[in-house]
């Protein structure tokens, strides 16, 4: 499938998506310029982008492939490819592993998740298969149980590993508690969070000989984002030229940034899709141009619409319904997401401001043990990740309203704060 020109995917868009139609109402019938459109509202893209009634898609399903990307459990999340799109997303893709360090006649274990509509574990196995070098695919998946894997990747001689960094260090230290290491593994191709600096020094112990390494940036909502740049740092990626356009802008006025090393707010348009077009879509990532003139930037962390805790993406809504639900008496009058990471664990911290002398400390624990309830259930993957030692039990730390953090610009409030470490 051909890249579209960016005229044609505005008018298209405009023609068939009712989203995009009533989105784009207020404009000339002829826009060419993306700082023209207004960037997508997360929430009321996916309020459009339903199972029933279908108000983006510009087609009805009729060959297509459907997977499930971030939301509550009430409320599941749906992105559509069709056949060439999706051929395409790990075509290039597949190209950018390449940029990672995939070499011909690697032997690949793909440990990312499949099942449930997910789509990490196809799309690395065939982004793998549609790799410009020939490689061997070891399809394992991240559900096996290690007792297996680990002599799946010996008896192969796996050369490179590609999963998670919270899979990758689950693997990492089972095989430092057996007293074992992978001395074949050259490459650890991870993705889905970022890496920190006490997870390498784990992945050190157990693969002594591999380096690891970003195989690229995208999700299954925003698609293609970046690949892989060579070089020290593993969070600067260049845009998937010319299958898509990538624009950070700031964070309050929404304007387009160009010059290097100012921080803003990812916005993606996809010149491939057009079954679910995705045209100035926030990300859900910060990032800066590193270099500007070649596509390249470095990716900064989450931005307000969502934050990666270990293995689990929330997003500030969900903590926002929690908090409502719980809160039947309106106690709460801030809500702000702190994501910290100790002893190698990252944890979710909700803080909450209350009113100035609501301070009954038995009152603000059974609330806070109710609205940590509500949000366990709301992303039951956060205490299955508690359980299995991935990260460490939601809390509440209690505040007043002048206590959460603000853009020091625009005095709004910062919705996530990731206080992790990520050098």
């Amino acid at each position: 499938m051909p890249v579209h020109q960016l005229s044609d995917l505005i008018r298209y868009s405009r023609h068939n998506s009712p989203f995009y139609s009533s989105l784009y109402a207020h404009l000339p019938p002829v826009v060419d310029r993306l700082a023209d459109l207004p960037a997508v509202d997360q929430g009321e893209f996916w309020k459009a982008n339903t199972l029933h009634d279908n108000q983006v898609l510009t087609a009805p399903l009729g060959e297509a492939v459907v997977y499930k990307t971030g939301g509550t459990t009430g409320a599941p999340k749906f992105s559509c490819y069709t056949r060439e799109e999706w051929r395409e997303f790990v075509t290039a893709f597949g190209q950018g592993l390449v940029d990672a360090g995939l070499r011909p006649g690697h032997r690949v274990a793909d440990l990312f998740y499949a099942g449930e509509l997910y789509a990490s574990f196809l799309f690395i196995l065939d982004s793998l298969a549609h790799a410009p070098v020939d490689n061997v695919r070891l399809p394992i998946g991240g559900a096996a149980p290690l007792e297996t894997t680990v002599p799946t990747l010996e008896d192969f001689a796996a050369q490179v590993v590609a999963g998670t960094p919270t899979t990758l260090c689950r693997l990492a230290e089972h095989l430092v508690a057996t007293g074992r290491q992978l001395p074949a593994v050259e490459l650890l191709f991870f993705g889905g969070e970022a890496l920190f600096s006490d997870q390498r020094r784990l992945l050190a112990a157990a693969f002594p000989n591999a380096e690891p390494r970003s195989l690229g940036y995208a999700s299954v909502d925003a698609g293609l984002l970046g690949a892989p740049v060579p070089g020290p740092d593993p969070r600067v990626h260049r845009a998937f030229t010319p299958h898509t356009v990538v624009e950070i802008v700031d964070e309050t006025t929404g304007e387009p940034i160009h010059e290097a090393g100012r921080p803003g707010r990812v916005l993606v348009t996809q010149l491939y899709r057009r079954l679910m077009p995705v045209i100035r879509y926030p990300a859900g990532d910060r990032a800066e141009w590193t270099d500007p003139e070649a596509g390249h930037f470095r990716i900064l962390g989450r931005a307000e619409e969502g934050v990666r805790v270990g293995p689990v993406s929330l997003y500030s809504q969900d903590a926002l319904a929690a908090v409502a639900e719980a809160d039947t008496d309106g106690r709460v009058m801030g809500t702000q997401l702190v994501v910290r990471r100790w002893d190698g664990r990252d944890q979710l911290v909700l803080r909450l401001a209350t009113a100035p002398g609501d301070d009954d400390p038995a009152e603000l624990d059974v609330l806070a043990k109710a609205v940590v309830t509500e949000l366990n259930a709301a992303r039951p993957l956060y205490p299955d990740s508690v359980a299995a030692g991935y990260v460490h039990p939601m809390t509440v730390e209690w505040a007043r309203h002048s206590d959460l953090i603000v853009n020091s610009r625009s005095g709004k409030l910062i919705r996530v704060i990731d206080e992790r470490p990520t050098a």
